[in-house]
């Protein structure tokens, strides 16, 4: 992690500064340093502001040696500072120690933008590598004030994206269940964890868990997370699919297909983070953090295709296609949170390729039982800078998904497949209760890196996550 300071540039290897277009100065206090010949600086450099562009130019009379212009646009908002300081990380990772003037623009959480931002910026996972990559980038300088809160926040919340991050990235055979489960166990001390084996799991009957896990050597694991602070009265359940590696079990996926399956548990990873976040900036709200934990494989024991499962609530499924797994293990999951009397439940998931062909690898879907949970999640996502597209639980499609021998199938057909696979879920949750379902299968990793987004895991939705937290708190 980068460390983060306020107070002056003296010292400092390089100065960050903000441009908007037109060339005005992004620091809404006139906190611009005073550059000799600064216009024809620009000049030379044909530089204007707009978004995304940047330039270094020495400045050997100024108070660094070297100055970084970020053009910023037009406007500014939380999200664009974001962007720009992660943009930042990674162009500065040469220099030791950067200031910047970036949460200087007219923004009241600009602070706390910039510290996400240059967290996640900088953010690589090496922990494979025989030579890491050189990178010096250790100190960031805030120049002048800056709000000791917001700097906190932001760092608590960048901890659990790196969390997330690091977990997904992690090879399967070095995140078995039981490993897993420990990690949770060790998140925090305002967290008890709660850890059912796989003798548990068939006690407790946790049906959908055990048919997934049944091709694989490693045990699932049901984890069980509970944050609990002193006089809360409202409860929020996640709940995060963990399918450690999938194979697709019998209903086999190519071996392409099979290239990212490690991330198959990012729902799972989202929570974890989230969960760690929420315990570190201690927002007042009850959380429950639910993962199912397994791998999907093709073991002589494995789930057949038309095999039946019964889940926790005592519905059934007939399982037709044993790559539909993740409702599955969900399905448990949630029919488990309806224990906690929620007062809003939200399932994170890289649930269907069928999302990420209509929303593209930059949004997520959203699905929901509940108009007004529906647009606290909205809003929370918004806010925290993800983007999620809300599509129709579509009630006339539940015939798609009709078994002739269980109360329901595990496939509804190759149309609408984010929207059956929802209505499943709906199923395992307690009627009455608000819920909302996340479907991240194309933003849960990403295939190249864009400003704080770096290639490979992207931690998506511990940031939601903890929005909705803060936003159910009392």
């Amino acid at each position: 992690m980068i460390e983060v300071t306020s107070g002056t540039a003296s010292g400092a290897d390089l100065l960050v500064v903000p441009v908007l277009t037109d060339r005005v100065p992004g620091s809404a206090d006139g906190s611009m340093p005073n550059l000799d010949d600064f216009e024809s600086l620009l000049d030379a450099k044909d530089f204007t502001g707009k978004k995304g562009q940047t330039q270094f130019i020495a400045t050997p009379d100024g108070p660094t040696d070297e100055v970084l212009l970020v053009g910023l646009g037009d406007e500014v908002d939380d999200e664009g500072i974001r962007r720009a300081a992660g943009s930042v990380a990674v162009l500065v990772c040469r220099y030791a120690t950067v200031a910047t003037l970036l949460h200087h623009v007219d923004l009241d959480a600009a602070d706390g933008a910039v510290v996400l931002g240059t967290q996640l910026g900088a953010y690589r996972f090496e922990e494979y590598l025989s030579e890491p990559k050189d990178a010096k980038f250790a100190n960031l300088v805030l120049v002048g004030a800056a709000a000791d809160d917001s700097v906190a926040a932001a760092s608590a919340i960048a901890d659990g994206v790196i969390l997330a991050r690091d977990l997904v990235n992690r090879p399967a055979k070095d995140k078995p269940p039981a490993a897993l489960a420990d990690i949770a166990s060790g998140l925090s001390l305002e967290i008890s964890v709660t850890v059912y084996d796989e003798q548990a799991i068939a006690e407790k009957g946790f049906g959908g868990l055990a048919a997934v896990n049944a091709g694989a050597d490693e045990p699932a694991r049901m984890v069980v997370l509970e944050y609990r602070p002193d006089d809360a009265t409202s409860t929020v359940v996640f709940v995060g699919k963990g399918i450690v590696f999938d194979s697709g079990g019998l209903s086999i996926k190519p071996a392409a297909g099979m290239e990212t399956m490690k991330t198959d548990m990012a729902g799972a990873a989202a929570v974890l983070g989230a969960m760690q976040a929420i315990a570190e900036l201690g927002l007042r709200v009850n959380v429950v953090g639910i993962t199912p934990l397994t791998e999907n494989l093709t073991g002589g024991s494995a789930t057949r295709p038309g095999d039946v499962m019964r889940a926790y609530n005592g519905k059934t499924i007939e399982i037709l296609n044993t790559d539909a797994e993740g409702r599955l293990v969900l399905a448990d999951g949630l029919a488990l949170a309806a224990e906690f009397d929620p007062d809003l439940i939200v399932d994170i998931a890289t649930l269907t390729g069928a999302c990420k062909v209509a929303l593209g690898p930059a949004i997520g879907g959203l699905l929901s039982n509940d108009d007004d949970a529906a647009e606290l999640v909205e809003k929370s996502a918004h806010a925290a800078g993800e983007k999620f597209w809300r599509l129709p639980l579509e009630a006339e499609y539940r015939p798609m998904v009709e078994s002739e021998i269980a109360d329901m199938k595990n496939t509804g057909g190759r149309f609408g497949g984010t929207i059956t696979a929802a209505l499943i879920l709906e199923s395992f949750v307690e009627e009455g209760t608000p819920w909302v379902h996340l479907d991240i299968a194309g933003p849960a990793r990403a295939d190249k890196a864009d400003h704080y987004i770096t290639k490979g895991a992207s931690g998506f939705g511990v940031r939601t996550l903890v929005a909705v937290a803060a936003a159910v708190a009392d």
